[in-house]
């Protein structure tokens, strides 16, 4: 069960630099989401100024992390071996 308080920003970044559609976050979630709770997780677009992933989670939650935590590395390279499959 995900009990957290999410004070995070997804905001879309149609207008960086005229080209660079995607999502950038600016504000990161520090805590820890549970694996079940995950239901998909992508990087932040390659322009966005601090790298981050935005893990959606099984409540309809989107949550910005930073790609520094390695909980949320693990689970981002597990979900592309489960699609490469």
């Amino acid at each position: 069960m995900l009990t957290c308080c999410v004070l995070s920003s997804v905001n879309d970044t149609h207008a960086l630099n005229g080209i660079a559609p995607g999502s950038c976050c600016f504000q990161f979630f520090t805590g820890r989401v549970p694996q079940p709770q995950i239901t998909s997780i992508i990087k932040t677009h390659s322009r966005c100024h601090e790298k981050g992933f935005v893990v959606s989670t099984a409540i309809g939650k989107d949550i910005c992390v930073s790609q520094n935590l390695g909980w949320a590395q693990r689970a981002f390279e597990q979900q592309q071996v489960i699609k490469d499959k």
